[in-house]
């Protein structure tokens, strides 16, 4: 069986919290209140979606945090969910290669909200990774071709990754991986959880896979 879809919710309001509670009880939730409680709670999960409010605690604006989430999650697609953004705002926010996937006006519809999710979900693969690199096409960036290049590497990698482990569940060597493919350790936990989140590797092949401060290896 696969595990519950993990989202992480940015959000300051906690009545808009219960609806997500709610809505969503299909899935596991991580709350924070602002950008830069997110930020700093990514090393240490990861995350299927994020949900983001635009005006947060402490004055912060969720949309100023947007090209950061999607540099450390390039393949996770963000929700919009706010009542403070024009429609200029809405349109810049959904273009782009640092883009978010939907926007969603508040009050929020429940129903809008699951299907909005579950499609989101389906994001979490190889058809997201095309879009970027259609998205970086288009953008003409001076650094487009180093993320593309980035982003190659890294479906490289986890699918020879793949290729490898999937035949049997035993425990990798991921300091053997790191030094094979010459990437620091993290990267290759993050490859691992990737996977298990796509349901592409079993979660007993790395066991913490929600907690990767308990690896030893």
């Amino acid at each position: 069986m696969n595990p519950k879809p993990h989202l992480l919710i940015i959000e300051d309001d906690d009545l808009q919290y219960e609806i997500y509670e709610e809505a969503l009880g299909h899935c596991r939730l991580t709350r924070v209140k602002t950008g830069s409680a997110a930020l700093a709670l990514l090393p240490q999960i990861q995350p299927d979606a994020l949900v983001l409010d635009h005006v947060l605690e402490g004055g912060e604006r969720g949309l100023d945090f947007l090209p950061e989430f999607k540099e450390l999650l390039p393949h996770v697609p963000v929700i919009i969910v706010s009542g403070a953004l024009e429609v200029r705002q809405q349109m810049a926010a959904l273009q782009g290669p640092r883009r978010a996937h939907y926007c969603l006006p508040k009050p929020v519809d429940i129903r809008e909200l699951r299907r909005t999710v579950a499609t989101a979900l389906q994001e979490c693969a190889d058809t997201e990774i095309i879009r970027q690199f259609e998205a970086l096409e288009r953008s003409r960036r001076i650094d487009a071709p180093e993320l593309l290049s980035r982003s190659t590497d890294r479906l490289a990698r986890q699918n020879e990754i793949l290729a490898r482990l999937s035949p049997s569940s035993e425990r990798p060597n991921i300091s053997a991986l790191a030094r094979e493919f010459k990437v620091a350790r993290r990267t290759i936990i993050r490859d691992l959880q990737e996977l298990i989140r796509r349901g592409q590797l079993p979660p007993a092949v790395y066991p913490e896979w929600e907690n990767p401060g308990a690896e030893n290896d």
